[in-house]
């Protein structure tokens, strides 16, 4: 058997492909990340030509084992197999396997400041081509893919937080179920713009005065034993999370997509992350599309 008939075999277990595209330094890693926060089983960098075999490797024998896909195509393809993307999303669509696929482009000027800033090396400038010359030549050859994208996202006004946010949430890449954000802060560095509710934590004991913890994060075990053992921080979080049980199927009925949770303290290392974590394990108990972002820690 192909690996194209078993694809076909097993479409009605693949019920969503996304394909993330784009210019390097426009933010395909970080978009890739916000989807495997949602459960997507994702691979950056695949070459084209083995996009169907990989659907098919990934969901024949065990249906619904994967039922998100998610790969990352880019100029480090060959140029042949960028120019067969079209027909391989064909065949796939063929097939009955969903598929989306999403173009990160930023202006060049941007992308020059990106690469200039983290010092990285573009993936074309091993040729002995200049930065400006490599920007120009990925464009001509991820031409192919930009023409067909489903959606194309200018990165050059979005932070890294701005693209995880709008790719987790915005999209509703994952159907029509409300999607959850769970986000910590320092309050020292604002508070984050797009929060539809905000909780200070700061009345909270605060590890960082523990010499044992403090180069910690409240992703750390020994961190969440010491907040764990205090009543107060106990019942700070069953109250938020009383709270959200009952007002968040509120604006599920309102037809709302996503709803950003903010968590804030002092540092935004301990506290506000626990108090993430714990809140998003609670929630994904009872729904797929829930996922933590720190900000402080990224």
């Amino acid at each position: 058997m192909t690996a194209g008939e078993k694809v076909e075999k097993a479409h009605n277990a693949a019920s969503r492909l996304v394909v993330i595209s784009g210019m390097s330094g426009a933010g395909k890693t970080i978009a890739l990340r916000a989807l495997e926060d949602l459960d997507y089983y994702c691979v950056d960098n695949l070459p084209a030509a083995l996009m169907s075999a990989f659907v098919a490797a990934t969901t024949v024998g065990d249906p619904g084992l994967h039922p998100r896909l998610a790969v990352g195509i880019d100029v480090r393809n060959r140029s042949e197999d960028l120019q067969r993307v079209p027909a391989v999303l064909s065949e796939l669509a063929r097939q009955g396997i969903e598929y989306e696929l999403i173009f990160l482009d930023a202006p060049d000027e941007v992308l020059f400041k990106r690469y200039s800033d983290t010092r990285r090396r573009h993936p074309l400038t091993g040729d002995g081509l200049s930065l400006s010359e490599a920007i120009a030549l990925e464009r001509k050859r991820l031409k192919p893919v930009s023409v067909i994208a489903n959606r194309v996202i200018d990165t050059g006004n979005l932070n890294v937080h701005q693209l995880r946010r709008l790719m987790a949430t915005e999209l509703g890449m994952v159907g029509g179920e409300l999607s959850l954000l769970f986000e910590s802060f320092a309050y020292k560095r604002g508070v984050p713009a797009d929060a539809d509710f905000v909780f200070d934590a700061r009345c909270l004991p605060n590890p960082h005065w523990d010499a044992r913890v403090r180069p910690l994060s409240g992703r750390d075990t020994a961190v969440k034993e010491w907040l764990a053992a205090k009543p107060e921080v106990a019942q700070y979080l069953a109250e938020v999370t009383a709270f959200l049980d009952t007002w968040l199927p509120r604006f599920e009925a309102d037809n709302r997509s996503y709803v950003t949770i903010c968590i804030g303290c002092t540092g935004g290392r301990h506290r506000s992350v626990y108090l993430a974590e714990k809140l998003a394990e609670h929630f994904r108990a009872t729904r797929e599309q829930v996922l933590t972002f720190h900000r402080e820690l990224e």
